[in-house]
C-alpha cells in the first residue's frame, strides 16, 4: 500500500499546524505513513490538482476566508471524477448540517480535537482503500 497524500486547506496557519500535529506521520497502525500537503489558498490547492498530483483525502477548513472549505468541498465533489473523501472542519458542532450541502464525507468542529480528527481521517482513508482496492 502506497503512502496516502492528505491535502489540508486553511488560510489560518495555526489551524493547519493543529491538523498536522494531530495527524502526525501515521494516523493508525493498520495504515501506512502519510504525506501532508498544506494549502493556504484555494488557488494554490487548485494549481496543485491541475498539475495532476495525487490526493487521497482533503481536510478543509469551513471557516477559512475569503474562500471557505465548504465551497471548495462542493467544487471538488462536482468537478473531480471519483473525488477523494473530504473532511470538513466546521465552526460549531451545530454547523455539521451545512456540510451536507458541500457533499463532505465527514465533519469535525473547531476547536480541533487531535483524537477525533485522527480517528475521522483514519476512517476515511480506510473507506478510500476499500473502494480503490
Amino acid at each position: 500500500m502506497r503512502s496516502p497524500v492528505i491535502a489540508i486547506y486553511s488560510d489560518n496557519q495555526s489551524v493547519r499546524q493543529s491538523i498536522v500535529s494531530a495527524l502526525g506521520t501515521q494516523v493508525a497502525t493498520d495504515l501506512p505513513p502519510h504525506t501532508i500537503m498544506e494549502f493556504a489558498t484555494g488557488n494554490a490547492l487548485r494549481l496543485y490538482l491541475d498539475e495532476k498530483r495525487s490526493v487521497d483525502l482533503f481536510v478543509l477548513d469551513g471557516e477559512a476566508s475569503p474562500e471557505g472549505g465548504m465551497g471548495i468541498a462542493r467544487e471538488l465533489k462536482d468537478e473531480i471524477f471519483n473525488c477523494p473523501p473530504t473532511l470538513l472542519i466546521t465552526g460549531r458542532v451545530q454547523d455539521a448540517w451545512l456540510a451536507s450541502w458541500s457533499k463532505a464525507d465527514g465533519t469535525v468542529s473547531h476547536p480541533i480535537d487531535p483524537f477525533t480528527i485522527a480517528h475521522k481521517v483514519a476512517d476515511l482513508l480506510r473507506q478510500r482503500n476499500s473502494i480503490t482496492a
